[in-house]
């Protein structure tokens, strides 16, 4: 596998972030997640969005993070926000988010952030096990989620 560093509206990071959405529609039930997101929030040294792609070029996995600091939502400086974390069915087990989450910390790390943050759901059980397994604990809710009852959030020290 290859992870690089791509731009968020790069068209296999939108083919990725189009499936994710459809996921998170039948999983919730809703639209998907409507959290504003542009690609000038993973541009380093603000953030970062990289995509793995199989031995045949095809992209199977992705993952950002992008610059928080303390605001109305709940963030607090040195923050470093996980966004659209995903892997396609054919691609899981494989230890992709791992790679990607490891590769994610240590960026955020490098630019300077302290904590690393993100929001998931109840209806991602899988994602909060990879979370919980690496190191990620409960924290206060913030983002655009953090209102909603099946909404969980967690925090993990950069330094």
């Amino acid at each position: 596998m290859n992870i690089q560093p791509t731009p968020y509206d790069h068209p296999d990071a939108v083919k990725l972030n189009d499936a994710v959405q459809a996921e998170y529609a039948v999983r919730y039930d809703d639209e998907g997640d409507v959290t504003p997101l542009d690609a000038g929030m993973f541009v380093p040294p603000q953030g970062l969005y990289l995509l793995a792609y199989d031995s045949e070029g095809n992209p199977v996995a992705t993952g950002g993070w992008r610059t928080q600091d303390e605001n109305d939502q709940g963030y607090e400086n040195g923050d470093a926000e996980l966004k659209r974390m995903y892997v396609i069915p054919e691609a899981r087990g494989l230890g992709l988010a791992r790679r990607i989450l490891a590769a994610l910390e240590s960026d955020a790390r490098e630019a300077g952030r302290t904590r690393m943050v993100l929001e998931t759901g109840t209806a991602q059980p899988e994602a909060i096990a990879l979370y919980t397994s690496s190191g990620y604990e409960p924290c206060p809710k913030f983002g655009h989620y953090r209102d909603y009852p099946n909404s969980r959030c967690f925090a993990k020290p950069l330094t």
